[in-house]
């Protein structure tokens, strides 16, 4: 027997062509907004310098430059920039997975960093676990309980080196009506 889709579980499954993603998605990639945003809601990813090179629903590029706001003194991007910038990919595509949903919290609840070599210059940070952040989102919605997803993003220096892996769990719940 088919299953029959109501009117209440078409709005809440993710939509890319929804007129709230395709809005975050447009003031996202304009840089004014883009910077605009950090200062206002993430000063120190502002400060830092942190650029957003591409985003959509499935994938999301952020860069750090290295430079006297991201460096340690063994001339290095410090650790806590590049997990900043290690986050704020799969924190976007969060926000994107949200849009058009009923009231959802998000949290990471865990976060770890393997390091292979200093970052030294210009540094991006790619995810590209966007489906599965969505998939949480959509199973969070339809448990009613809070769901968890293992993100990945990846650090790499202009000439193509990874220096880290970052590993973080994300937590997605429906907010409960008070």
């Amino acid at each position: 027997m088919e299953s029959v889709i109501t009117p209440k579980q078409q709005t809440l499954t993710f939509d890319p062509n929804h007129p709230k993603v395709k809005k975050l998605i447009k003031q996202a990639q304009n840089p004014f907004l883009f910077k605009l945003f950090l200062l206002k809601d993430l000063p120190m990813a502002w400060f830092m310098g942190m650029r957003l090179k591409s985003v959509s629903p499935e994938k999301a590029v952020v860069t750090i430059p290295y430079g006297w706001r991201t460096k340690n003194p063994f001339r290095s991007i410090y650790f806590i920039a590049q997990a900043g910038a290690a986050e704020f990919p799969a924190g976007i595509m969060a926000r994107i997975a949200l849009q058009g949903r009923p009231p959802i919290s998000m949290l990471v609840r865990e976060v770890s960093c393997e390091f292979f070599k200093k970052a030294n210059s210009r540094t991006t940070f790619t995810c590209e676990d966007g489906l599965l952040i969505q998939e949480t989102v959509q199973r969070a919605i339809e448990t009613g309980e809070g769901e968890t997803c293992l993100i990945t993003s990846v650090g790499k220096q202009e000439n193509g080196e990874i220096v880290s892996v970052t590993k973080l769990t994300w937590s997605f719940k429906v907010k409960s009506k008070k």
